[in-house]
């Protein structure tokens, strides 16, 4: 297994575990606290509402899987190393970036969708924070599937 492809199964891992975290913020928020024994809540509010969590946890988990199969995929296609190398990098970044935009998102009051004030709320440096990467990547990520398709394509291959 090369190490590009070793490389990515353990950034899938890190997002992965950092979506398992926000299902522990999900949990907190639906219930308004911990339980710390059964049938004793530790009752306090954490910022952002269920929903925001829940697309944080569902979100990262499927950044997660993307950067699993994409990496499969990757072991599949003869790609020159070059090309490997930034198709990689451009996948692990899209799911680093979808991170941070959800985790942005809690606390953004336009869920950091836009850069500035939108219908859902205003702006705030959340949202810059959230949207900034989480566009550039958008378009990365779309540039990335067509390489792949290409290749996948490719009489070469």
């Amino acid at each position: 297994m090369s190490s590009r492809i070793k490389n990515m199964i353990g950034h899938s891992a890190i997002v992965i575990f950092i979506a398992l975290l926000a299902g522990w913020g999900l949990a907190m928020s639906l219930i308004g606290g911990v339980e710390i024994f059964p049938g004793n809540i530790l009752f306090f509010e954490i910022p952002g509402d269920s929903s925001a969590w829940a697309r944080a946890h569902t979100g990262g988990l499927l950044n997660g899987l993307l950067v699993l199969a994409i990496a499969w995929v990757l072991s599949t296609l003869d790609l020159n190393e070059r090309k490997g190398f930034h198709i990689c990098w451009m996948i692990v970044g899209t799911a680093y970036a979808n991170t941070i935009f959800y985790w942005a998102g809690i606390l953004a009051p336009n869920r950091a969708i836009t850069a500035g004030s939108n219908r859902l709320g205003d702006a705030s440096l959340a949202g810059v924070i959230g949207f900034l990467p989480a566009a550039v990547f958008a378009i990365v990520l779309m540039v990335a599937m067509v390489m792949i398709a290409r290749a996948a394509f490719s009489k070469d291959n």
